[in-house]
């Protein structure tokens, strides 16, 4: 799993249309941020277990893969951007960091999470959230670590999270994005095409009673900048020291910045 670096390039903003994407389909801006607040309130009471049936599990080390690289330690204060039911935010814990603050604008998704039993051992290290990304009620430099975790792909503004995450930040704070990226395979890429657009939906539809939220999630994938093209709008947010390591040749990625004063 190599790392990869370059120097990242400014970009012009991604998110300046009055029409945005919403899976294939173009929508007004203003309309985004409701349709993917239904997608989620749709799949919240089974999203963790379609988590595991859409990715064979696979999230998981994912997952563990980026804790690796963040290395919690105990004097660490967390706040993970779109964190839903808490699996970053309890990941980042059970590693041995300080606290965390999980962030997320739906309240379905947070209060399925408030319900596991796995975080109750934490519930004096957590806090809960009802807040946009793109509008994080937190202080200037307050924050060690920022993740957010296959939510960067639905924020409508892509630009103002990543520069809201870079504001809460302390001075020498580093924020990481998993996220859903771009496969370099051929062969590897139709395979999952097929996978992507013929069997997870119907999985959707069986597990979790929607199939079109995850023929929804499946294009949100393919609609998102691919590994370079984020580089370039995190050094646009001010982030330094940017790279990437590809997970899964490339299926997932993990974005890492910092902020240095």
């Amino acid at each position: 799993m190599p790392d990869n670096q370059s120097t990242a390039r400014p970009s012009q903003a991604d998110d300046t249309d009055q029409m945005i994407d919403f899976g294939y389909r173009q929508v007004p801006r203003e309309d985004k941020q409701a349709l993917v607040a239904d997608v989620f309130s749709s799949v919240a009471p089974s999203y963790d277990l379609m988590n595991d049936l859409m990715s064979a599990g696979i999230h998981r080390l994912w997952k563990d893969a980026l804790m690796d690289w963040m290395a919690p330690r105990p004097e660490q204060s967390l706040v993970d951007l779109a964190g839903g039911t808490g699996d970053i935010a309890l990941r980042f814990l059970k590693r041995g960091g300080g606290s965390a603050h999980i962030i997320d604008i739906n309240a379905d998704m947070l209060e399925a999470g408030k319900k596991r039993t796995d975080l109750k051992a934490f519930s004096g290290q957590l806090e809960w959230t009802v807040a946009s990304a793109e509008s994080i009620p937190l202080d200037d430099n307050s924050a060690d670590r920022v993740t957010i975790a296959f939510g960067l792909r639905n924020v409508t503004d892509r630009m103002a999270a990543l520069a809201q995450a870079y504001r809460i930040l302390k001075p020498g704070g580093r924020f990481c994005c998993l996220e859903f990226s771009h496969i370099s395979q051929p062969q590897l890429s139709a395979l999952y095409d097929i996978w992507s657009f013929k069997a997870l939906p119907r999985i959707g539809r069986l597990v979790a009673g929607d199939e079109d939220a995850y023929r929804y999630l499946a294009e949100s994938i393919r609609q998102f900048p691919d590994q370079h093209k984020l580089m370039e709008m995190m050094a646009e947010a001010g982030f330094a020291q940017i790279r990437y390591r590809n997970l899964s040749q490339g299926i997932a990625a993990i974005h890492s910045g910092w902020k240095l004063d």
